[in-house]
């Protein structure tokens, strides 16, 4: 059996071969008829083709290109071919993409675009874009040989059906570094943020994470949100797969990350989508939905509605989602508007419910929350009320040291209150409480000699040095 599956092996090989020698010599020395339909045959057969086969007919096929009189019907079947074998299923950077990288057509597609057709400028287009997007090899000499240049004035004129396939080019590209530290100075920004509109997902995420690197830059986020980014986000974010869901919502946050663009991020509807984002699987996206919480609830009005997705989740969500929430709630619980989002929110007494709540990292978040609460008088007469001090209390013999901790800040706020101090007399006399008390107490003589100094800085800085007064930063244009 061995020897004749060997044998099969043998004549199979054979016939490839033979097929390979016919395809040359009609490339070769054919009719133009021959010559189209030997290369379409070809195309048709990619995923049937050894590797090694198809790998011998790129050179066959890049040379086409090189004829300045050659016949257009072959070449546009050429191209049609490169981009089957390109677009092979053996993935990104194969030995396929990297042999036709190295063979000069995406530099012969280059040069044949601008005076292309439309028929043949669609073959051309459609084989570069899945050059550039199979092989970083093929990017960089696009990128070394004017190819975002030529792609980005081939934008400015073409309204037909390659523009999708000239924006994925470009959404492509823009994985260079060197692309997108371009982009402005060549006027491709609104190009970006239309990719990050129109095409497959993958370009769309593309473009999306190109347009969070750049907004980084205050100019480049301004141009942005000009060009209508905030929504082309916002609707990535919602209808994306669990990936673009990610990268969406990423440079979303980037872009909130001014003072200036946090009303309409809300506005767009995106706090209900980072509500889903903390409630994901994905540990990354937890994460960048509680740092855009955190940039978003700057704005009371913002704050109030994420208060309310988070109180949800508290009642609703998983351990890990209820950890989440609980830990944006302990950052926005120091906001100087937090007593009337905690208060129209309702969210003090499910805090305080979750303190019983067997799951240890929870209830450290939320107990977290409560400490940074007690320090406001209207927030101590809501937690009394919630039942928190008898909780409290009990917490400051946990065994967990974060709770006995932060069991022992809460009731020192309250003892520091008139109206308080007495329900927390039995936390007097307890280690955990009274080293609290002791800490607290040095933190606070620090805090106070830094104050002193920095005003004796400020002071000082003022008197040798005018001019600081009149280059003071602009605080209504500071980025978060």
């Amino acid at each position: 059996m061995g020897s004749l599956d060997s044998g099969k092996f043998q004549e199979k090989m054979g016939n490839w071969e033979e097929a390979f020698d016919r395809f040359e010599q009609v490339v070769a020395s054919g009719s133009e008829t021959m010559q189209v339909k030997a290369i379409m045959k070809l195309a048709h057969f990619t995923d049937s083709f050894p590797e090694d086969v198809l790998a011998r007919t790129i050179p066959i096929l890049a040379k086409i290109f090189e004829e300045n009189n050659g016949s257009l019907p072959v070449q546009q079947a050429a191209a049609y071919c490169l981009k089957q074998i390109a677009s092979r299923g053996d993935g990104p950077g194969s030995m396929l993409t990297i042999e036709i990288g190295q063979s000069g057509v995406a530099c012969a597609v280059l040069r044949l675009l601008p005076q292309a057709g439309n028929g043949f400028r669609r073959a051309l287009v459609k084989c570069l874009n899945t050059l550039v997007t199979f092989g970083k090899v093929n990017r960089v000499i696009l990128a070394s040989n004017g190819g975002v240049e030529i792609v980005i004035d081939m934008l400015n004129s073409c309204h037909d059906g390659t523009r999708r396939y000239l924006l994925e080019i470009l959404s492509a590209l823009t994985l260079l570094r060197e692309v997108r530290r371009a982009l402005a100075a060549l006027g491709g920004l609104r190009f970006l943020v239309e990719a990050a509109q129109i095409g497959s997902m993958v370009s769309r995420e593309r473009a999306c994470q190109a347009i969070g690197l750049l907004g980084v830059s205050r100019r480049a986020r301004h141009t942005f949100v000009e060009l209508g980014v905030i929504p082309v986000l916002v609707e990535l974010f919602r209808i994306g797969d669990s990936s673009s869901k990610l990268v969406a919502g990423n440079s979303l946050g980037v872009i909130s990350a001014h003072v200036d663009y946090i009303r309409p991020v809300a506005e767009a509807g995106a706090i209900p989508l980072y509500a889903e984002l903390l409630q994901a699987i994905d540990p990354i996206g937890k994460e960048i939905a509680k740092d855009v919480f955190c940039i978003l609830a700057v704005t009371e009005s913002n704050a109030v509605s994420i208060a309310e997705h988070l109180v949800r989740i508290l009642r609703e969500g998983d351990d890990e989602a209820k950890t989440a929430a609980a830990d944006v709630l302990w950052d926005l619980s120091g906001y100087k508007h937090s007593t009337s989002v905690f208060g129209s929110s309702g969210a003090i007494p499910v805090l305080v419910n979750l303190l019983s709540y067997e799951n240890d990292e929870v209830k450290e978040k939320v107990s977290g929350a409560i400490a940074q609460l007690s320090y406001n008088e209207q927030d101590r007469v809501a937690l009394t009320d919630a039942g928190v001090v008898p909780i409290m209390l009990e917490l400051l013999h946990d065994e967990s040291d974060e709770l006995r901790d932060n069991a022992a800040e809460a009731l020192i706020n309250f003892s520091e209150d008139p109206l308080q101090e007495e329900q927390i007399s039995g936390a007097i006399g307890v280690a955990s409480f009274q080293i609290m008390q002791n800490r607290l107490i040095r933190l606070r003589i620090s805090d106070e000699h830094v104050a002193r100094s920095m005003r004796r800085m400020s002071i000082d800085s003022l008197t040798w040095d005018p001019d600081l007064l009149l280059n003071r930063p602009n605080s209504s244009a500071y980025c978060f």
